[in-house]
C-alpha cells in the first residue's frame, strides 16, 4: 500500500512516503544530488524499507504546462530510479507544489513542529505534496 514520492532538485531530492489506503503522506527527508548524482544508497535504503508499490517523481512544468530544462532532468532521474526498482513509476505534475510546501512548512514552524534550521526539509515537504496530489487522483 506504500508509495514513495520524490521532489527532484539539482542539489537536493526530497522524499516522502504515502499510503494508498489512507491517501496520506509524510516527509521522510532529503538526499544530496550533485556532480556524482543522487545519494542512491539512501534512496535504495528507503526503497528496501518501505517496499513501495509505486514510485512518484514530480515533473516541474511551466505554469503553461510546458516542459523546461528542469523537466528533462526530473525525467532522467525518474528513468534512473525506474532501473533501480521494479515498482511502476508515475510522473506527477508538480506545478505550485513549492508554494504549498512553503505554506505547510510555515504552519509547522508556527505550531512548533519544525524549526528554521530544518528549512532543508522543505524539499521533503514538497515530495509530500507531490505524493498527496497523486494519491488524491489514484484509483
Amino acid at each position: 500500500m506504500n508509495v514513495l514520492g520524490f521532489d527532484y532538485g539539482s542539489q537536493l531530492i526530497g522524499v516522502a512516503v504515502g499510503n494508498r489506503l489512507t491517501r496520506t503522506a509524510r516527509p521522510l527527508g532529503s538526499v544530496s544530488n550533485g556532480g556524482n548524482g543522487p545519494a542512491w544508497e539512501r534512496i535504495d535504503h528507503w526503497i528496501r524499507e518501505w517496499q513501495p508499490e509505486a514510485l512518484l517523481v514530480g515533473l516541474p512544468l511551466t505554469l503553461d504546462g510546458e516542459e523546461q530544462k528542469a523537466s528533462r532532468a526530473a525525467r532522467a532521474f525518474a528513468n534512473a530510479l525506474a532501473k533501480r526498482c521494479s515498482a511502476p513509476l508515475h510522473l506527477v505534475d508538480e506545478r505550485r507544489s513549492s508554494i504549498e510546501a512553503a505554506r505547510r512548512f510555515a504552519q509547522r514552524r508556527a505550531a512548533g513542529l519544525a524549526k528554521k534550521k530544518h528549512a532543508a526539509d522543505i524539499d521533503a515537504v514538497a515530495a509530500e505534496v507531490i505524493t498527496e496530489t497523486w494519491l488524491a487522483d489514484c484509483p
